[in-house]
């Protein structure tokens, strides 16, 4: 399907969570298209390539696909891992044009989950090599990265699907990542929601506060 770009559109890259597909960021989609925006949403293999690599290989596909379409500003919203791919690239690139990073649930200093499944066989065949550089401790990916430019919305879950996961915390989470691991110094504002980790980016709450941050540079309270 060709893609008509309108004259100084706004851009907006999609980057789901490990182990997902686009079609999980599918009604993110949707609502920003449906107010104006051009959304870049493809799969990229998560499991299979180190977050080095994912961000090398997958986001400069998006970005090259934003200039062709004639874009004034540049907007992530990612999902999870989808937030620690755009600080990976941004540690050592510039991207002219970027504006706002809306980041759902990032383990932005890294996931208790990850810390104690890490040397589980099945975790390492499951999530594959960036799932073992998602660790809280200081040797871990999220833990190495200088802050990064652009306005930063942070969307924190803390509701739990997951109560076998649940001793894992000492404090508020979405059953994946503690509230807390998700803040960085950098962000503009953080929101806390009532959702769990897998699902959030399908909760129309959070729809309505993705759209607002990237037309208001804030969140609704």
């Amino acid at each position: 399907m060709t893609i008509l770009a309108k004259p100084n559109c706004e851009c907006v890259i999609l980057l789901h969570g490990l182990g997902r597909t686009a079609a999980s960021m599918g009604k993110i989609e949707k609502k920003l298209a449906e107010s104006g925006f051009q959304v870049w949403n493809r799969t990229y293999p998560s499991r299979r390539f180190t977050i080095e690599e994912l961000a090398e290989l997958h986001i400069p596909k998006g970005l090259l696909q934003c200039q062709d379409w004639g874009t004034s500003r540049i907007h992530f919203v990612t999902h999870s891992l989808g937030g620690i791919l755009v600080r990976e690239y941004l540690q050592t690139r510039r991207i002219h044009q970027l504006d706002k990073i809306v980041m759902l649930a990032p383990p932005n200093h890294g996931s208790e989950v990850a810390d104690r499944f890490k040397n589980n066989y099945l975790f390492k065949r499951i999530m594959g090599p960036a799932g073992q550089q998602l660790g809280t401790e200081k040797n871990g990916k999220p833990k190495s990265f200088k802050p990064i430019p652009g306005t930063i919305g942070v969307l924190a879950g803390i509701k739990s699907y997951d109560p076998w996961f649940s001793r894992l915390f000492s404090g508020p989470n979405d059953g994946k990542v503690s509230v807390e691991t998700t803040k960085l110094e950098e962000m503009t504002d953080f929101l806390q929601v009532n959702h769990g980790h897998t699902f959030m980016m399908k909760s129309e709450d959070v729809l309505e506060q993705i759209l607002y941050f990237l037309r208001n540079s804030k969140f609704r309270k």
